[in-house]
Order: C-alpha cells, then sequence, then structure tokens
C-alpha cells in the first residue's frame, strides 16, 4: 500500500513523500492516520536530526517518519492480534514505548511508523505492552490530543510530598493546596489548567503566570466559568513588567507560598521564580524540555533542606495516563482542545514542524488525509471571504467559545 509521509533525512530535512509500504507481518497492524498534532519535541528532532538520542544514525539513507500525537482507524491485523483488535475500528496510540530499555519512538525512530502520513505500520512491540489501545470516541483530534494530555496528567500524578519523620512520599498534588502554573498560557499549560479544575484531585486556588496578555485573556475566557463551577480560585497575572513577581505571587497564597509549582516555559527565569514562590513542602515539576543541554537555573538549597522543597521533572506519561486522558474526554470532564488554536493538512506538516517556535498560538493540529495551509481557528472568518468553507468552520467554531470540535472535524474531513 502507498503512504504519503512528511520524512527526516537530516537537521532541518524534511520532505513529504510518497511510497510503497511493505506488507504487514503477522504480529504488526496496518493503519490509516487522520489525525497528527504537532509537538515541540518534533521540531528538536527535527533540528537535531541525527544527533537527538532518538533519531537513528543513517536517517539519511533510511529516513523516520516524524509526529507522535496521532490517531486514526485501524485497516489490516496480523494474525496474532485478530483477538484484540477489529479492522474497520479506530486507535488511540501511546508513543512514550519505553520498550526494554530502548529509546525507539514513533516520530523519532522508524521507518514506517509515524504520525505525518496517510498510512503506516504499528510494530510488534508496541501491542506487546499495550501501548495500541481501542478508542470509542466520535473524534480523531481528542485521540491524538490524549497524547499530550496524558504527559499532563502524568506531570500532576509525579509530583508528591512528605510529612516530618515520615519517609513516605504522598503521590498527587496536595488536596484544596495552591497550585501555580508558570508560564502557563500556552498549550500544555492550558491543558495543565483544565486538568486542574477537573481532575480527581483539585485545588482551592490556582494561579496561572505568562507574559502576553492575549493569551492570559484567552485563557481565562476558557476557565473562568468552569472554575466558578468548581469553587475553585482561579488568577490571571502577567508577570512581563514586574522586576519581582515572587512577592506579589506569594500573596495571593496568604503569604503560605505554593504546595504545588510548574513550571511550563524553560526560562531560567521562570524556573527560578517557581522556587522562589515554594512554601514548606512545596514540590515544583520543572516540565518545560529544554533544547540546552546546559540549562542551568538557580534554586534555593537552604529551603530544600529546611523547608522540605522539592525540585523534580516530568517528561511523557503512561499507558495509565493516556487512558485517563480518554476516558476523562469522552466523559466530558477535560477538553483537550483548548489547545489547539491551528488547524492545517499533511502539507502543512513540515513547513509548521520548522518553524514552530515562530508560529505564534497553541497547538497546531493536523488532518493527513487532506491539503490545507496551516491557518488560526481565528482566521478562518476571514479567509471565509475568499473560500466559504472557512466561513462554515468558524460558525462551527463560534459555538464552543472559538474552540475545535467535533462538528468542525466531521466538516473539515468531509469538505476539503
Amino acid at each position: 500500500m502507498k503512504t504519503k509521509a512528511v520524512r527526516l533525512y537530516g537537521k532541518g530535512d524534511l520532505r513529504l513523500e510518497e511510497f510503497e509500504l511493505p506488507e504487514i507481518n503477522d504480529d504488526e497492524i496496518l493503519v490509516e492516520v487522520v489525525s497528527d498534532s504537532v509537538c515541540m519535541s518534533s521540531y528538536k528532532a527535527a533540528m537535531l536530526g541525527e544527533d537527538h538520542k532518538r533519531v537513528p544514525k543513517n536517517i539519511s539513507t533510511n529516513p523516520i517518519i516524524i509526529g507522535h500525537e496521532f490517531a486514526g482507524n485501524i485497516v489490516k491485523v496480523g494474525g496474532k492480534h485478530k483477538d484484540k483488535f477489529k479492522e474497520g475500528t479506530k486507535f488511540a496510540q501511546q508513543p512514550a514505548l519505553n520498550y526494554k530499555g530502548s529509546m525507539a519512538s514513533p516520530g523519532y525512530s522508524y521507518e514506517f511508523f509515524g504520525g505525518a502520513c496517510t498510512y503506516c505500520i504499528i510494530p510488534k512491540e508496541v501491542m506487546e505492552i499495550n501501548c495500541l489501545l481501542n478508542y470509542g470516541g466520535e473524534s480523531y483530534y481528542e485521540a491524538s490530543l490524549a497524547e499530550p494530555m496524558s504527559c499532563i496528567i502524568g506531570a500532576y500524578h509525579a509530583m508528591y510530598h512528605t510529612k516530618m519523620g515520615d519517609y513516605n512520599h504522598y503521590m498527587g498534588i496536595v488536596p484544596g493546596g495552591k497550585l501555580a502554573i508558570v508560564a502557563g498560557a500556552g498549550p500544555m499549560g492550558l491543558g495543565a489548567i483544565d486538568y486542574a479544575l477537573h481532575g480527581d484531585i483539585k485545588p482551592s486556588l490556582v494561579v496561572v503566570t505568562d507574559i502576553d496578555d492575549e493569551r492570559l485573556k484567552r485563557a481565562e475566557y476558557i476557565f473562568k466559568q468552569s472554575a466558578a463551577d468548581e469553587n475553585i480560585k482561579l488568577e490571571f497575572v502577567n508577570t512581563k513588567n514586574m522586576p519581582e513577581p515572587e512577592e506579589y505571587l506569594i500573596g495571593l497564597t496568604g503569604g503560605a507560598g505554593y504546595d504545588d509549582v510548574l513550571v511550563f516555559a524553560p526560562v531560567k527565569q521562570a524556573v527560578e521564580t517557581g522556587d522562589k514562590i515554594l512554601g514548606r513542602d512545596g514540590c515544583m515539576n520543572f516540565f518545560a524540555g529544554p533544547s540546552d543541554t546546559n540549562f542551568k537555573a538557580e534554586v534555593n538549597l537552604y529551603n530544600v533542606h529546611y523547608g522540605y522543597t522539592h525540585i523534580m521533572g516530568t517528561t511523557g506519561g503512561n499507558t495509565d495516563d493516556l487512558i485517563e486522558s480518554l476516558e476523562k474526554t469522552e466523559q466530558g470532564l477535560i477538553n483537550p482542545a483548548v489547545m489547539v488554536t491551528h488547524v492545517g493538512g499533511i502539507d502543512s506538516i513540515a513547513e509548521t514542524t520548522l518553524n514552530q517556535p515562530d508560529i505564534p498560538g497553541g497547538k497546531k493540529l493536523t488532518y493527513t488525509h487532506i491539503n490545507m495551509e496551516l491557518t488560526a481557528i481565528d482566521d478562518f472568518r476571514k479567509k471565509g471571504a475568499e473560500d466559504g468553507r472557512f466561513t462554515a468552520l468558524a460558525d462551527l467554531c463560534d459555538k464552543y467559545k472559538g474552540l475545535w470540535n467535533l462538528e468542525a472535524e466531521k466538516y473539515l474531513l468531509k469538505n476539503f
């Protein structure tokens, strides 16, 4: 079967190509990819090429398919898996395989397994470790976005706290505690706000900082009512012109500091602010992965010793986190669409991936069976003056606070 895919040949060398997939083996599964959201991690892989830890050294002759936040339909099932997977059903997948200690992952390491394509082959190890999941939801984008949401869920589960004289770690954020999401109005930060409001453990206060008024206003518009419904105090703070924002941020807690802090930007000042606002036994998760292998920031080790503060980091989630993401989405408890600001086709993936840091907004969601210039949801109506289909998409998104949604996805797949 032929597939069309975006493949990585070297540093900054992404190519959209059509080629033949091999026949699947008895322990493999052929899938049709429908949606794939673009991750900043793919940008890092594209920029580093063969120097990336997950990317093979021989990509110049054996290129890999990029993209790892994808979902679609099962087309053909190898004989070993026919009892669990059925042809014609939807799938979701957990790309963080960690198979037998290997760093190989879809979107980084495989010739025939990745998300930026029309069809790909799921290798045997994915089913062996239960990282391919049957998905019963209606939309494809929610299954694609379950992966980044699972990373956020994993971060919340990995937070921990202690008690004096007790050597156990109590996992998760503090129930009814005070939570700060630093640099939190970007796509992953928005997902973190959503989970803070609708996760199993809820804080009493959530403070979101950023340096962009427009992003903060959008976040407030999306979440203000939800926070009120959950009886959670939600504050948004622009720290751009605050020489020392820590005093103001601590003041919002009544002076005690924060039980939990998530840092969503690999910026020295953001990390140091997160450390400074921790209260006693506070836990800070440095969530944002830096590209700089020597990235450093100062932390207060006096507080680590006497204040029992904890500094940690997480990357990715596990399969349980992905299942939780899918379940909470299907139940309507969380809405991963809050992360999405742009939509495009397979022809937009290479350019979008290579220019990720320079494209404003949040998640870029792509559909691999259509050609469409990457377009901001906010620009749909303007673009509708030339193409009425975008006016229809704008109307459908306006029904949902300007967010991408199932109706818009169905219209896009039918009309583009």
